[in-house]
């Protein structure tokens, strides 16, 4: 069995407590789709499903929007402020079944270098962003109820899912497992790694990518990997591939426009090529698990748009692997909006504030709505 019986039902049950309500129906029988009723509630107190979100008349300063935060994000001591809000240590309790570790030991206190690791902070970024949504269903329950869309960055996206009722908790979390060790694998094929980059106005991405493969092809490395594998903001970039390449893209930064550099403390060069053998275990373990359709908007990093069925969201989580996130596309989509229309108010859900920082440089309308819910603290 993929997750056990117990931690399924354990999770289920906590997820489904609140105003936030996921299904709590038997699974259908194998091979029959889960087709919600127009009467059935939807998750985290929304409307039923099939009823619009956007209604032309409703004020959009009264809905919310949540993002959830990627690898990168996470420190030791994340989590600590969560403990006493409803369902928290059971989320980790279940986590600690499912990975085999105690997942909150090491988001608390540590060792940072543990907790760096793929393996392990993919998981714990995950776990912590879904119980910061306890904490906001705490301390603001109508920022849940009128929530109409969701965006999470890499692994934030098995967050959002999970908050739209797309994915149960204790199967998303195992997923993200096997995500992570995959991705740990595959970058400990090849010297990789990335580098964020922000350029001038002028500057051109993609060739200087090419540039840098080309100096890898120079010193005898057919077949180099160099590709933007995140776009966050108007000329912000993360860039991937391997590390000669990267070397390349430093020492010539002045002359490629770019104002500055800084590696990333990553393994390996995620979201390009370099992850293709890790696509298969993704794959695998997601035709397993149980997805349904999203009862919110729930937006793929691999394009920006919605995503429509199940097995979109199976054949995007998998490419997203390979394939850069653009996440300043993203924000545009949810953002975007006619002359005068107000925005909604927006959460950041998870550790580190990387991605209101994003925001505010893509849409500063938009961030004048934005708040970050706090991981650490206990003060609401």
């Amino acid at each position: 069995m993929l997750v056990s019986g117990a931690c399924r039902t354990k999770v289920r049950s906590l997820v489904s407590l609140r105003d936030r309500r996921l299904s709590t129906s038997q699974p259908d029988p194998p091979g029959k789709t889960h087709h919600p009723s127009p009467e059935t509630p939807g998750p985290f107190g929304q409307p039923p499903v099939g009823q619009p979100r956007w209604r032309p008349k409703k004020d959009p300063s009264d809905c919310s929007v949540l993002l959830f935060p990627g690898q990168g994000s996470q420190f030791v001591g994340m989590g600590r402020g969560l403990l006493k809000y409803p369902n928290v240590k059971e989320m980790f309790t279940v986590a600690q079944k499912i990975l085999g570790y105690d997942l909150l030991s090491l988001c608390t206190e540590g060792p940072e270098e543990e907790l760096r690791k793929t393996v392990h902070c993919q998981p714990a970024v995950f776990v912590t962003s879904l119980a910061a949504v306890e904490r906001l269903n705490h301390v603001n329950p109508k920022a849940i109820e009128t929530c109409v869309a969701a965006a999470g960055f890499s692994v934030g996206e098995f967050a959002a899912l999970v908050f739209s009722g797309a994915m149960d908790y204790a199967e998303a979390l195992y997923a993200v497992k096997v995500r992570a060790e995959a991705m740990q694998k595959a970058s400990e094929l090849v010297p990789s790694g990335m580098l964020s980059v922000v350029g001038r106005p002028q500057a051109q991405y993609k060739h200087a990518c090419l540039q840098a493969k080309e100096h890898c092809k120079s010193l005898g490395m057919e077949d180099a990997v160099c590709s933007v594998a995140n776009y966050l903001f108007p000329d912000g970039r993360v860039i991937a591939g391997h590390q000669k390449a990267l070397d390349f893209l430093q020492q010539n930064s002045r002359r490629l426009e770019f104002m500055r550099t800084k590696p990333l403390p990553v393994s390996g060069a995620f979201h390009t090529e370099l992850m293709q053998s890790a696509t298969e275990p993704l794959r695998d373990v997601l035709r397993q698990v149980e997805i349904r359709r999203p009862e919110i908007n729930v937006y793929s990093n691999v394009d920006g748009k919605r995503y429509m069925n199940e097995s979109h969201v199976r054949r995007q989580l998998v490419k997203q692997l390979v394939s850069p996130v653009k996440w300043e596309q993203t924000l545009h989509e949810i953002f975007e909006r006619t002359q005068g229309r107000k925005f909604p108010h927006t959460y950041e859900l998870g550790p580190g504030k990387q991605l209101g920082a994003t925001l505010q440089k893509c849409n500063r309308k938009a961030f004048t709505n934005y708040s970050h819910v706090e991981v650490t603290t206990h003060e609401d």
